[in-house]
């Protein structure tokens, strides 16, 4: 059974742990506010980009003179997954998540023999594959010095992707990120970047026929790696707020936890002391009555 002094000193500890856990939660909510608001004002102009996108696939079709993000080339044998996690920790499931995903389509993939690599943005999903993919593992691209993610990060990625695609180090792309929905609901979300196709709800809308001057494999050729930056800056927006909101959730029931265990400790030091007085007392009175 532990001591007084012992219950006291684990009863300081939680104070100071919930202390922390509570200004964790404070800051998360801050930053929620800021990346809710930056991944929603960047939904409307993707969507609608995806749109124009769809739009001109469709009228390119299968042809000869279709670009190469869009045609592919010709195999499908070797797969890079560009996983996107975020730098830090103490957010619940929310890296394991995307990460979980990710490993699942891996493992989809090698059982039906094709050749699989990662490509990791975020420490901790770099963390994880390294552990049980060492073998499958080729690059990682690091934004810990980043404070607030831009466009400019987004193409950064991008360039590597396509400089590895122009290379034939990959033959399909698909990016894994979590998309936010509310502060207790962030979904695990794959997309497929290289080849180029366009989300299902986004290829319903697009049966419109524009025409377009110069031709729609000029325009496509200049948007599609346009397009892959948009869709990581879009995922890297989505993650954002995403962490913050699965930190924000973590940490509150972080303290909750810690709060119920502040008063179970608190009632067990009573009890304790209750039971020293009781022994104290009981010892001075049977003193007393040896007298």
């Amino acid at each position: 059974m532990p001591s007084l002094k012992d219950l006291k000193n684990r009863i300081e500890t939680v104070k100071s742990t919930r202390k922390i856990t509570k200004a964790m939660q404070m800051v998360a909510a801050a930053k929620l506010r800021r990346a809710q608001e930056a991944a929603e004002m960047a939904r409307p102009y993707a969507e609608r980009f995806n749109a124009v996108m769809a739009g001109l696939a469709a009228s390119v079709g299968d042809s000869d003179s279709a670009p190469k993000l869009l045609a592919g080339t010709g195999s499908d044998e070797t797969h890079l997954l560009v996983v996107m996690t975020a730098e830090r920790g103490l957010c619940g499931g929310f890296n394991a998540n995307i990460a979980k995903l990710a490993k699942a389509k891996a493992k989809e993939l090698r059982a039906a023999g094709k050749t699989v690599k990662f490509l990791t943005v975020g420490k901790k999903g770099r963390d994880v594959l390294r552990r049980d993919w060492s073998d499958a593992f080729v690059g990682h691209i690091d934004l810990t010095e980043v404070k607030r993610v831009g466009y400019v990060d987004a193409q950064n990625v991008a360039r590597d992707i396509l400089a590895r695609f122009d290379d034939g180090e990959f033959d399909v792309a698909t990016l894994f990120y979590s998309k936010f929905e509310n502060v207790v609901s962030q979904i695990p979300t794959e997309q497929q970047l290289i080849p180029y196709e366009a989300p299902e709800e986004v290829a319903e809308d697009s049966s419109t026929l524009y025409e377009y001057e110069p031709s729609e494999e000029e325009i496509l050729a200049d948007l599609l790696p346009r397009g892959v930056a948009t869709a990581i800056f879009s995922a890297l927006l989505e993650n954002g707020a995403g962490e913050q909101g699965a930190r924000m959730s973590a940490m509150d029931n972080a303290t909750r936890n810690a709060g119920e265990m502040i008063d179970k400790l608190t009632i067990e030091y009573n009890r304790s002391r209750q039971a020293v007085i009781t022994n104290e007392l009981i010892e001075i009175i049977s003193g007393a009555e040896a007298l």
